[in-house]
């Protein structure tokens, strides 16, 4: 059974993949500033733009088009921004000094964990990461009165789904990066998935053939989901940005799941 988890195909392999989260955990428990630190820049971002700048803009059109304060508007999206940016920052940086400088995969595969193992674990511990983000950017938005519907609990397990499609897919690109400059391009994506994907305008202020790019971005279902959850409006497109980001997901693990197997047992 051993050597079929290691090497066999999901879902066979992966089954100790809490044994890698676990050792994260032991790691990043003397340096939790360096996780509580992440938090902050959203938070920042509320207090500027949602209470600063909305005390000029008022009013702005919800997800039902009926208007909503412009604090009510931002909140949920940067707490999409914040489970990305958590789970992006720990599937990228971390996971590449792990598997080029410090080789501590090949150190896991030494032990009765595999491939599947690696990929599920880490994943699932920038998940974790982008959660806590969540969780902590959700109580600040109920304590300022940002949130107006008793779903905004339901936050939470859609942040979770958020950081899983980032972690997933910025771990896949990771394995195809070869030096610190490549993570560049992790900016030149995460950025413009900031500042245009819903987050600070409504989807109706673009023009319509960027309008049409911006749905397609995943930063922007995370935001619509979060969103309606947040302003108790729901329907079936909330089910449809589901459904993106769990592919979206199980796709960049798949991913992770080959190139691992590629590098590490070459």
């Amino acid at each position: 059974m051993t050597s079929l988890a290691r090497i066999g195909p999901w879902p066979l392999g992966g089954l100790r993949a809490a044994r890698l989260v676990e050792r994260n955990v032991m790691v990043y428990r003397r340096t939790w500033l360096v996780i509580v630190s992440g938090f902050f820049e959203p938070l920042f971002y509320l207090l500027g733009i949602g209470f600063g700048l909305g005390a000029l803009i008022g009013d702005v059109p919800g997800p039902d088009g009926r208007p909503i304060p412009y604090g009510v508007f931002v909140a949920p999206a940067l707490l999409a921004t914040s489970a990305m940016n958590g789970a992006i920052y720990d599937s990228t940086f971390n996971v590449f000094f792990k598997l080029r400088y410090a080789k501590t995969y090949d150190a896991v595969l030494s032990t009765p964990l595999g491939v599947g193992d690696v990929a599920l674990g880490e994943v699932a511990w920038a998940l974790i990461r982008g959660t806590l983000y969540a969780l902590g950017f959700l109580v600040v938005t109920v304590l300022l009165g940002l949130a107006r519907s008793p779903l905004v609990v339901l936050t939470v397990p859609a942040a979770m789904l958020v950081g899983f499609a980032f972690a997933a897919v910025g771990m896949a690109a990771t394995t195809f990066m070869r030096r610190w400059t490549d993570f560049d391009f992790i900016f030149v994506v995460t950025l413009p998935l900031f500042l245009f994907s819903a987050t600070f305008y409504p989807i109706t202020a673009y023009p319509d053939a960027l309008r049409v790019l911006v749905v397609a971005t995943p930063l922007y279902h995370g935001v619509d989901l979060i969103r309606g959850l947040s302003t108790g409006v729901v329907g079936p497109a909330l089910l449809g940005h589901v459904v993106y980001l769990a592919v979206m997901g199980l796709a960049g693990v798949a991913v992770v799941w080959r190139r691992l197997d590629r590098l590490l047992l070459k």
